[in-house]
């Protein structure tokens, strides 16, 4: 698969499930923008079969290199993100993964009974990063005991392999070149923004201020019934000079680990 057609089938994806990215993506069009993806990012587990190498194994074969590596203690997430050398504009890839050892044994043994029966063949197939979840049916009581300990891993559980959420470059826009100036514009179209750290985190000392919308709520089918659940969200980034005049490529773990709470679980007003 080439990279376009990756990023694209993504992209349909991603606003299926979130359709407000499409319609803030519209906005900045309407306003004259020229939106420019920062990142895309993927959630998974240790699991050695669908692990981040695993993930990764698609866009390394379109060039990408590994270029980060993070650790959230708190949240027992290990990522590495990864870039295309040469080409400024292409989308950096962060995939972040939730180390089962560090968990409950409600939820390693959740999760090594779900891999026990899921189609293992779906592992292997090139277009994992497309699969959505592999553990139909879903439980909405399992849902909600994963969510007791990871938001994580409750959001893994329905939603599995897909983009997490797209982000905007913000130093690619010409009206809208502040974060500040992207979040009230956010704002006065009544989109809902994570405040979790502050609705800014990451200051310009440390090279990369994000901020992001809140995740949509969908509504999913479970064996319980249809219940609505958050799902992705718009992640929006702005990136700083070194001393060296070089623009910041990596991520800030502190700033990341708030940027993970846009899926918490919340209802609308």
């Amino acid at each position: 698969m080439n990279l376009e057609y990756i990023l694209n089938r993504l992209w349909v994806d991603y606003i299926t499930q979130n359709p407000s990215a499409g319609r803030i993506h519209d906005l900045f069009s309407e306003e004259g923008e020229k939106v420019v993806n920062d990142h895309i990012a993927f959630r998974t587990l240790d699991f050695p079969a669908i692990n981040i190498d695993v993930l990764a194994k698609q866009f390394i074969k379109n060039g990408y290199v590994p270029s980060g590596e993070y650790i959230f203690k708190d949240k027992h997430l290990f990522a590495r993100h990864f870039e295309l050398p040469g080409e400024k504009s292409a989308p950096r890839i962060f995939i972040s993964q939730l180390i089962l050892s560090d968990c409950s044994s409600y939820i390693q043994k959740t999760f090594s009974d779900l891999l026990e029966k899921a189609d293992n063949a779906r592992f292997r197939e090139d277009d994992l990063i497309f699969a959505g979840t592999l553990f139909n049916p879903l439980s909405y009581e399992v849902y909600t005991r994963l969510r007791e300990e990871s938001e994580y891993a409750a959001w893994f559980y329905i939603f599995g392999f897909r983009a997490n959420h797209f982000t905007v470059g913000i130093n690619y826009l010409n009206k809208y070149n502040d974060i500040y100036k992207v979040n009230e514009l956010l704002k006065k179209n009544g989109y809902l923004l994570n405040s979790s750290g502050g609705e800014v985190k990451g200051t310009p000392e440390e090279l990369l201020q994000q901020s992001s919308t809140m995740a949509d709520i969908v509504k999913i089918k479970f064996i319980e019934g249809v219940f609505e659940v958050p799902s992705c969200y718009y992640e929006f980034a702005q990136r700083f000079p070194d001393s060296n005049g070089n623009l910041y490529s990596g991520f800030i773990a502190k700033s990341a680990d708030k940027i993970f709470e846009s899926t918490n679980f919340y209802q609308k007003k």
